[in-house]
């Protein structure tokens, strides 16, 4: 029993959610978005909440019913609020910067690195002395900011034993000893 798929999603004043056929698209003020969902999975808006409903308790139709749930609910909290992800460069040297959709990062490597960001994900990065540089970055869209997220952090994952790479802000990271803790 999907508990998930069951709850009512709320829209709140200023976002428009409109069905038609196998696509939703919900408006706000922070942007447009659309996901095609299963025909199978009745979506309705009605008394200004979107309720899903499943044709049967079929293991496919329950598991799809919490996830396009989820889905919409994400596209809503999106285009009415939107999502912030802040990530921190931890290590001696390390910097970035950001120009325009492009986003440059020293990490320890023999170049640069240049990565050209989509345009729905909006990007700052913030240097202070004596702190860890920031990289700030803003979309309406979880999933693709989750995407962005997980590429900056491969090119230079935390490691165990210094924490040096890239990290999320209250992030914790788990940490080795090394050798010098090993028996006498």
């Amino acid at each position: 029993m999907s508990r998930i798929g069951k709850a009512p999603i709320a829209i709140p004043a200023g976002v428009t959610v409109t069905v038609s056929g196998d696509t939703v698209t919900v408006k706000g003020p922070k942007g447009t978005l659309t996901q095609k969902f299963n025909p199978e999975i009745d979506v309705k808006v009605e008394n200004n909440e979107v309720v899903l409903t499943r044709p049967s308790d079929d293991r496919e139709h329950r598991s799809q019913h919490g996830l396009y749930r989820a889905l919409i609910h994400n596209m809503v909290v999106g285009v009415s609020e939107g999502y912030r992800k802040e990530m921190e460069l931890v290590g001696v040297g390390y910097r970035a910067a950001a120009t325009g959709q492009v986003l440059e990062l020293a990490l320890g490597y023999s170049h640069a690195i240049y990565l050209k960001l989509p345009p729905e994900v909006k990007v700052e990065a913030k240097s202070e002395r004596n702190k860890n540089p920031l990289i700030i970055l803003e979309s309406d869209d979880k999933q693709l900011l989750g995407q962005v997220c997980a590429k900056i952090r491969s090119l230079r994952k935390p490691e165990p034993y210094k924490g040096k790479g890239i990290k999320f802000v209250g992030e914790v990271i788990r940490r080795k000893s090394g050798k010098s803790a090993s028996a006498k």
